[in-house]
């Protein structure tokens, strides 16, 4: 009598710490919604925004045409790239009181928000409840992966679409042979959504043929050969549904993508090779060409831009993962969830390690691999938590204030930067105070909306008007479209100083330090993100530091 009570007492702790753990995730969610429902204007436009917005102009003209207008199919290069989260913001854009650039900033954070409770769940069904809430907490106070969410077109969809195909892998390991119809539309719509944002999707067929072996290859030993490929085939059949849905959903948000069928490997090969003007970008001091990035470029920011908290955990996880995959014991399903969280979180950058393409503006291409080692730093957080539980509740009170304490600093780094999350380094970096001499930090010039809202305070303050005849004259070192639109209609954006009345500047090693009034500052943590200063009458000849590419 005396153990079943035990027993019930156990079981009733267990459920209250899950719906405790569940409730916390759902809470926190809600606090992420409401900060970027208050907040998403606050967020500039990166370089490439301006054109992303043609290309959805071009996507939805093509559709509304019936393909007689198929200006989209050749666009820069976009036509290369899914252009459904573009689309998707102009579609919003008719529905809700925003201007254009603020409702792609709205829609990429409820894409981010999304992206948070697939990653939520991916962590809960792989390590528990607390595994889930750990997860979930990594993923929302990672500086990189929030700054990204609100700002970046192409790679923080491309994040979301990877993980909800990772979350139908990790169903399909569980659920083997007998993958549920749910898993099959799960795996389906990821597989679209993802190689339809970007072809680099198409790794997932490697974390899929390399992850699964290790069930594969006890099914074969505990079923037979024959019994095992019968096995096999039958859930290829099942997945049939789902990849027909993929390949909708691809050509959809990627029309040229089937407009031909070799175009996605048309794709493969243009991106294999760098296919701009070779520039140069800061890194560990030094300037270098990024068709030339060391090999060491991608583990290095990944080391200095994610919170320590976060590092320590990812890499307790992927050990996890080999000493499950030597250990006689872990079951067949356990070591292939494992290994295909292991090498969606690494793969890509051993690929780019070993391959050396050419790499620019910091880790913002690979953020996709973020939410798997979230949910791998989330996996051993819950596992401690479990083990710690013989020595009692002290020993687990104090692992959760390591971990609280551990997210308390990119926390604290993330209200400090706002809105410049993006731009984040950790403290073994020194922040961006000492990360700012030796690494770029608003590459896509962010930093333009805030200067261009003060340059307008400014000279509505001073009751300042343009000279009569024209507009203001704005010389831009930086991208320009940002400036224009932040600035309306009243100003004209160019590169030459010449006769300009103002010099809008971004903090980067490339623009020069102008000896001239500095109207308006833009600070972070004591280090310049852009500064707007006033040439009238000055003969500035250029505003670069370094020459044009």
């Amino acid at each position: 009598m005396s153990s079943i009570t035990t027993s019930v007492i156990e079981s009733s702790q267990r459920r209250s710490m899950e719906q405790i753990c569940d409730d916390l995730a759902w809470i926190a969610l809600g606090i992420v919604a409401i900060i970027a429902g208050l907040t998403f204007q606050d967020y500039g436009l990166g370089w490439d925004d301006y054109t992303h917005a043609e290309y959805a102009d071009l996507l939805l003209r093509m559709y509304g045409t019936g393909f007689k207008d198929t200006g989209a199919l050749s666009f820069a290069n976009l036509y290369m790239y899914g252009g459904g989260f573009d689309m998707a913001a102009a579609l919003l854009n008719k529905l809700v009181p925003f201007e254009l650039f603020e409702t792609r900033r709205l829609l990429g954070a409820i894409v981010g928000i999304v992206g948070l409770a697939v990653t939520w769940r991916v962590g809960r069904r792989v390590g528990g409840p607390i595994a889930g809430l750990a997860t979930l907490l990594l993923l929302a106070l990672c500086p990189t992966f929030y700054g990204h969410m609100f700002m970046n077109p192409k790679d923080a969809p491309f994040a979301v679409a990877m993980i909800i195909l990772v979350l139908g892998l990790v169903r399909l390991a569980q659920e083997y042979p007998k993958p549920s119809t749910h898993t099959v539309l799960i795996i389906g719509l990821g597989a679209g959504l993802s190689i339809g944002s970007r072809i680099l999707g198409g790794l997932a067929l490697i974390y899929a043929l390399v992850g699964f072996l290790p069930l594969w290859i006890a099914d074969v030993r505990t079923q037979g050969l024959r019994e095992a490929a019968h096995r096999f085939a039958h859930v290829c059949y099942v997945l049939l549904p789902g990849l027909v849905l993929g390949y909708l959903v691809m050509g959809l948000i990627w029309p040229w993508s089937i407009i031909e069928i070799g175009n996605p490997f048309h794709a493969v090969t243009y991106f294999s090779h760098f296919f701009e003007k070779p520039w140069k970008e800061m890194f560990d001091g030094a300037l270098v060409s990024v068709p030339d990035m060391p090999w060491s470029y991608l583990p290095t920011l990944f080391a200095l831009q994610l919170p320590e908290i976060l590092i320590g955990l990812a890499a307790a996880g992927v050990a996890g993962t080999m000493l499950a995959l030597l250990r006689p014991g872990t079951a067949p399903k356990r070591r292939t969830v494992l290994l295909v969280l292991t090498l969606a979180a690494t793969l890509p950058l051993v690929i780019a390690m070993v391959k050396r393409p050419a790499l620019y503006n910091g880790i913002r291409h690979f953020i996709f691999v973020i939410p798997p080692l979230t949910v791998l730093g989330g996996v051993a957080f819950g596992w401690l938590i479990e083990r710690l539980k013989t020595h009692g509740r002290g020993a687990q009170s104090v692992a959760a204030a390591v971990f609280v304490f551990g997210l308390t600093l990119p926390l604290t780094e993330m209200v400090r930067l706002h809105p410049y999350q993006y731009t984040h380094f950790n403290h073994i970096a020194g922040t961006v105070r000492a990360a700012d001499a030796r690494y770029m930090l608003d590459y896509w010039g962010l930093a333009f909306k805030q200067a261009s809202d003060e340059l307008q305070e400014l000279l509505d303050e001073r009751d300042e008007e343009a000279p009569k005849g024209r507009k203001w004259k704005v010389a831009v070192c930086g991208p320009q479209r940002p400036a224009q639109v932040a600035l309306g209609q009243d100003f004209t954006i160019g590169w030459d100083s010449k006769g300009a009345d103002f010099a809008m500047t971004l903090g980067e090693f490339y623009c020069k330090g102008l000896t001239a009034p500095v109207l308006v500052e833009i600070k972070r943590d004591d280090v310049v993100f852009a500064r707007v200063y006033d040439i009238r009458g000055r003969n500035i000849s250029d505003l670069l530091a370094i020459p044009a590419p």
